[in-house]
């Protein structure tokens, strides 16, 4: 089996990690990337198993070995990106890779991987509601959200760089047109 790659990207609170989860519970063969970053662990996060947490020296240095296949500076010493290891590890045991990338992110692995990726871009149904979102979640100073609604509205103008654009009004309807997307990429029959 040659591994394909599906990629998802979103404005932080689209709900793509939420979609992404639901995904991963149906009986399809992908198997979740995970990231490397440089933030904080949130709430409930472990390593390892939501991200690789590194610090901002250690992720530098990998950047210097070659051993990210894409990586990003989202905010100033916020780095996210995903280790060639992670691939490797995912197709040696027939699966699929899924990730959960930030849109700058989604953009470069679909140019490296081109037909090999199904790239998809959860968008939300406004500016008002995402906001809402960012709020309820409440894992975010209101300043935090502030700086992600500004970064939001410059991250959807790419959306048209993206394979499909679901917008995330009602999940279960964007989970269903996720789920429908993937097994036609992956020439699935359910």
């Amino acid at each position: 089996m040659e591994g394909k790659l599906i990629i998802f990207s979103a404005p932080s609170g689209s709900g793509k990690t939420t979609i992404v989860h639901s995904l991963l519970t149906r009986n399809l063969p992908l198997m979740f990337s995970i990231s490397a970053c440089t933030r904080e662990p949130r709430n409930n996060e472990k390593d390892g198993k939501d991200y690789y947490f590194m610090t901002v020296d250690e992720f530098r240095n990998r950047i210097k070995k070659d051993e990210f296949v894409e990586w990003e500076e989202v905010y100033k010493d916020h780095l996210y990106g995903t280790l060639r290891s992670e691939l490797t590890r995912i197709w040696n045991q027939d699966k699929h890779v899924l990730f959960d990338v930030d849109v700058a992110g989604g953009i470069n692995l679909k140019k490296q991987f081109n037909d090999r990726a199904l790239a998809l871009f959860i968008m939300p149904p406004s500016m008002n509601v995402l906001k809402e979102r960012l709020e309820n979640r409440s894992t975010d100073s209101p300043e935090k959200i502030k700086i992600r609604l500004e970064k939001a509205e410059k991250e959807m103008e790419f959306a048209d760089k993206f394979d499909r654009v679901i917008i995330n009004d009602q999940l279960d309807v964007a989970i269903r047109e996720t789920h429908d997307a993937i097994t036609e990429f992956l020439d699935l029959t359910y």
